[in-house]
């Protein structure tokens, strides 16, 4: 597999176009003859101070890049410049001369810390130049030399000592430089540990599992070659096969079984061909199956996103819903209905990471004693992920083992202005902002949603946070509802945007029902909300939470809250105790209210104002068309009663 690797890999260096090496090093260390040498092949007679930059052609390597290398000045003058150059670099070669130690020590304690200092994030060779002057009596090991330089600086790809007097090692210089921007070692392998990165096994253990086509765990000889012939294009042959396992298993002897080479063995080669300095071949591979150089899957394997307006939203298909459902039911191992940390974490363990582990999915869900995720709870995760992220949603598919094409996993809805005309939404996500005051208890509100119990502790939100669930509906029908916690102090900033409510199926307006200031509050924020949504077109339905309702009602509240309720067309407000355990079914009359976006819309006096002058408005137009209608049909009585009238005279 190996040999076959090398040859091929010409063809498999991502995306790069071109490599920009810059050379840098202290004055008189052999910068420029190396760069002269290397491009011309031959050792010049004269260098000048400073090279123009110097190009090498792509057929100059096999890999077929084209290499540009940039000289730098020595002079201090020029450090600015410098800077920018060592910025600007793919790779960066830092030369010291073989004859002058002091300039070996200068890497150290100089030239390695400078790139650092200018966040300088990229593969660095190091080179010792002048090698025919070193003295004879000063022989000493590059290895037992570097070692200690290369534990402090993890950077360094690699070292090696040349000579553009002897024309020694030359092109293997800028070789080592390009290879190590096509072929970084940084992505794959840890050299503190030796050991492959753990984005780099979850990239190979995917690639593994796409392999191994009749799932027993183990690559067969035949699957081994179809593997081989899909990366490097050329099968293997029958010995070859035969040394590949043996050397496996010598070194590692579960790494092969009766059935093939095992995920372990697997592993173990890739971790193999990288310690020997052959990391081209398992870059080929990864390539092959679409990653790039982050260990993600290139952009071009994700499809692009449907167009959608600012009202529309994106849900899972059926079909989505099918397989994550036979997936949720493969790795539930021990069959108790939930996915616990560890089965979790396997299922995603062919992505880069779980998704699910940062915010503002992290916590957004409902779990089991146990920190267990029933089939709803894992199935609402991903419909806040489709919701906010459907790019993230197509390539967490493709990565846990998605087939097909992956656009088929997400549809867009309809628009919610066409869902208020036709007075019913078809959507099976909806997503409710929640408004309030600062301890009004909508914090609260969302961890009951998710089933956890109430707390006495009060802990301000001060970013927005969701919590995401099913609801059952009457008919045994299924809703997930998706609350967003909007902070006071947010609301301002959200508002701020013409489309803030675009996204928005509901609004609820949570309030401290003993706290008069509590529903002052409530009811100023629903007016600037409903206000918004006038202004902007994008009207939402809105409910009004009475929370806390096992305390005692600040007095006048019923009165106030009627009044405006009235006042505003919106239902009275839905009391409920989250420290009681009484939720008044809010949650259902959430998505009730949203499946039907037409009602609940509530009406400020201004907008009230705005709708009453439009009426005025149509309806003085409406006269003005009438009366010239009437004129005009007068008009042409007149004309045909003139026609007749000469006509017999």
């Amino acid at each position: 597999m190996a040999k076959t690797a090398a040859g091929n890999a010409n063809q498999n260096h991502g995306s790069r176009t071109s490599v920009r090496i810059v050379v840098a090093g202290d004055r008189g260390t052999g910068k420029s003859s190396l760069i002269v040498t290397a491009a011309a092949e031959n050792f010049p007679a004269n260098v000048p101070p400073l090279l123009p930059p110097t190009r090498l052609p792509e057929d100059f390597y096999p890999e077929r890049v084209p290499i540009t290398i940039i000289d730098t000045s020595s002079r201090p003058e020029d450090n600015g410049k410098v800077a920018e150059d060592l910025k600007g670099a793919d790779a960066v070669v830092l030369t010291y001369a073989c004859d002058q130690p002091q300039t070996l020590d200068r890497l150290s304690n100089f030239w390695l810390p400078k790139l650092r200092q200018l966040e300088v994030r990229v593969p660095v060779i190091v080179v010792g130049c002048k090698l025919d002057l070193r003295d004879e009596n000063q022989q000493v090991s590059l290895e037992q030399v570097m070692s200690p330089i290369m534990q402090q600086f993890r950077e360094i790809e690699t070292c090696i000592e040349c000579s553009a007097f002897k024309h020694i090692q030359i092109p293997e210089v800028f070789y080592y430089a390009q290879k190590a921007v096509l072929h970084p070692t940084a992505p794959l392998f840890d050299q503190e540990t030796q050991t492959l990165k753990d984005q780099c096994v979850r990239a190979l253990k995917r690639i593994f599992i796409l392999c191994d086509h009749d799932r027993d765990g183990a690559l067969s000889d035949a699957e081994l070659n179809d593997f081989q012939v899909k990366c490097f294009n050329a099968p293997l042959q029958p010995s070859e096969i035969v040394g590949v396992k043996r050397v496996v298993q010598e070194k590692l002897p579960e790494g092969v079984n009766e059935r093939g080479l095992t995920l372990t063995g697997f592993l173990f080669l890739h971790a193999l061909f990288i310690e020997k300095g052959r990391l081209e071949t398992t870059w080929t591979v990864l390539r092959k199956f679409g990653y790039n150089n982050d260990i993600r899957l290139a952009d071009e394997l994700i499809p692009s996103l449907p167009k959608r307006t600012p009202d529309q939203s994106v849900e899972l298909t059926n079909e989505a819903i099918d397989f994550l459902s036979a997936t949720f039911n493969l790795f539930d191992n021990d069959g108790d209905g939930a996915l616990r940390p560890r089965e979790l974490e396997e299922l995603f363990s062919t992505a880069p990471a779980s998704p699910f582990s940062e915010v503002p999915y992290k916590d957004a869900e409902e779990r089991n004693a146990f920190g267990g995720l029933s089939l709803d709870g894992f199935l609402s995760q991903w419909a806040l992920m489709t919701l906010l992220n459907p790019a993230s949603t197509m390539e967490n598919l493709i990565y846990i083992g998605y087939a097909g094409d992956v656009s088929s996993a997400i549809r867009v809805t309809r628009r919610r202005r066409s869902d208020r005309k036709k007075q019913l939404s078809e959507r099976n996500v909806f997503q409710c902002f929640v408004f309030g005051p600062k301890k009004a208890g909508k914090s609260a509100l969302l961890d009951s949603f998710l089933g956890r119990p109430f707390s006495d502790n009060y802990y301000p939100t001060t970013e927005e946070r969701h919590a995401v669930n099913v609801v059952d509906q009457p008919g045994g029908i299924k809703k997930t509802l998706v609350l967003r916690e909007i902070p006071e102090d947010g609301v301002s900033k959200l508002l701020s945007s013409k489309e803030a409510l675009a996204a928005c199926d509901i609004a609820v307006f949570v309030h401290d029902s003993s706290d008069e200031f509590s529903w002052k509050r409530a009811t100023e924020l629903l007016v600037e909300v409903a206000s918004h949504g006038e202004n902007t077109g994008f009207e939402v339905p809105c409910l009004i939470v009475a929370a806390k309702d096992d305390l005692d009602s600040f007095p006048l509240a019923i009165q106030h809250s009627t009044r405006v309720s009235q006042d505003m067309g919106t239902e009275a407000p839905i009391p409920i105790s989250t420290k009681l355990g009484d939720f008044n079914n809010v949650f259902r009359k959430i998505v009730s209210a949203a499946e039907h976006p037409h009602l609940s819309i509530p009406e400020t006096e201004t907008g009230r104002s705005r709708k009453q002058y439009h009426r005025l408005i149509n309806r003085s137009l409406m006269f003005v068309s009438v009366g010239a209608a009437v004129a005009i049909v007068g008009l042409a009585a007149y004309r045909v009663y003139a026609a007749r009238k000469n006509a017999s005279s």
